[in-house]
């Protein structure tokens, strides 16, 4: 796993079992279903942007990049909220895929 925030990690480390419980029911979720990857990944990052969550969309956002999804393919799927979402919290989630497409 790439760079994950330490306090996850620290929570992580302090209740073993919970995160292995977290990690098997994700495991489940993920083969209960006839989604392939990619469109999972890209649903996870379209469900982190909608629920405005910065630390997930980094996240997913690096995942998505790990499974070989283009940028481009991740800037549309930011680029949808604007409809549903409005343009303020499109252009939020842009500025967050932003710091993980193009680290200062």
């Amino acid at each position: 796993m790439t760079d994950l925030p330490a306090p996850y990690v620290r929570i992580r480390e302090e209740f073993p079992e919970v995160a292995a419980a977290y990690d098997a029911l994700g495991d489940a979720i993920h083969r209960c279903g006839p989604l392939d990857d990619k469109t999972r990944q890209l649903i996870k990052l379209a469900l982190a942007v909608g629920g405005q969550l910065e630390g997930a969309t980094h996240a997913h956002t690096r995942r998505a990049l790990e499974m070989g999804i283009s940028p481009e393919e991740i800037k549309h799927v930011i680029l949808l909220a604007v409809t549903t979402l409005g343009f303020p919290t499109t252009v939020r989630a842009y500025t967050w895929i932003d710091d993980v497409l193009n680290p200062k």
